[in-house]
């Protein structure tokens, strides 16, 4: 079934953008529909994160959400297959300079890359112009495990770390030059974690954005994908590079991190990786949202 579904998206990848699109958006229209459990994550998390909206609008906005969702995964086809000239057609990248005039004055590079659903073609678009590092969760499926990897490491000289790999590996990455593509927003249940606002609740959040900018001197640079409508493909912006960053205050810097990515997801919130259970680990006694 795994190798079938393969062939599938193979296929798929010939396909212009404009019609690719129109396909995952029909697919998450269909995911929306059947798929109970992930709809309900995606209702908690908006009921949650916007209680301003009424229920119906909350309901639109997941609507939206699955249908970017389905384009995120079916274009998936076209990082993973795609020619390299067709894609840097297709993922924009603004701002790449300021990555380049740090690693030319000698500064390691932390990219704070939010769960929105395009992050993969950032990182793809971000490996297309710089030898990167980015931190990788094996799958369940050895077959998805493998395009996975296949996908990351197409171009340039990628180094994909695992999970459980110490950071030591990554510190060594970006003082060696290798910008880092790093994904802190999710809910990880890890010891290194501490509770912190996101959207006013209170959420279990890794404080490694704060720790490897410190023990790597790296500079903390905003990098936020868009997927952009119809045949448009995607825009990658690289932010201005923080200004004191970390402090000597972890939990403040961790709170400084939320509520960025909290502004950055108020500008597309249908584009927010709304299905994680971002609120699944609770401060003690209080009940679980799911």
């Amino acid at each position: 079934m795994s190798r079938l579904l393969v062939a599938v998206l193979w296929m798929l990848h010939f396909l212009p953008l404009s019609i690719l699109a129109r396909i995952g958006k029909a697919l998450g229209i269909i995911l929306f529909s059947v798929g109970r459990r992930r709809r309900h994550i995606v209702m908690v998390n908006l009921g949650l994160c916007f209680p301003d909206l009424d229920s119906r609008q909350r309901l639109l906005l997941a609507k939206a959400h699955f249908c970017v969702l389905g384009r995120s995964m079916l274009e998936r086809s076209l990082l993973w297959w795609a020619s390299p000239d067709r894609l840097s057609k297709l993922i924009h990248v603004v701002g790449e300079e300021r990555i380049r005039t740090l690693l030319d004055a000698g500064r390691p590079v932390l990219l704070l890359a939010p769960h929105f659903v395009g992050l993969d073609a950032g990182g793809v678009g971000i490996a297309m112009r710089f030898d990167s590092v980015s931190i990788y969760a094996v799958q369940s499926n050895a077959v998805f495990d493998r395009l996975l990897l296949r996908g990351r490491r197409r171009f340039g000289d990628q180094l994909l770390l695992s999970r459980n790999e110490s950071v030591r590996t990554s510190v060594r990455a970006m003082k060696a030059g290798r910008p880092l593509y790093y994904l802190p927003d999710m809910d990880f249940r890890s010891r290194d974690s501490i509770f912190v606002p996101f959207f006013g609740v209170q959420a279990a959040t890794i404080t490694g954005l704060s720790r490897l900018a410190r023990l790597a001197g790296a500079a903390v640079v905003p990098c936020v994908t868009r997927i952009l409508p119809g045949a448009e493909g995607y825009i990658v912006t690289v932010g201005e590079p923080w200004q004191d960053f970390p402090s000597e205050d972890v939990e403040a810097d961790t709170r400084r991190m939320n509520a960025w990515i909290e502004t950055a997801v108020r500008t597309m919130p249908e584009q927010y990786y709304w299905v994680h259970r971002r609120f699944k680990t609770r401060p003690p006694g209080e009940p679980r949202p799911y």
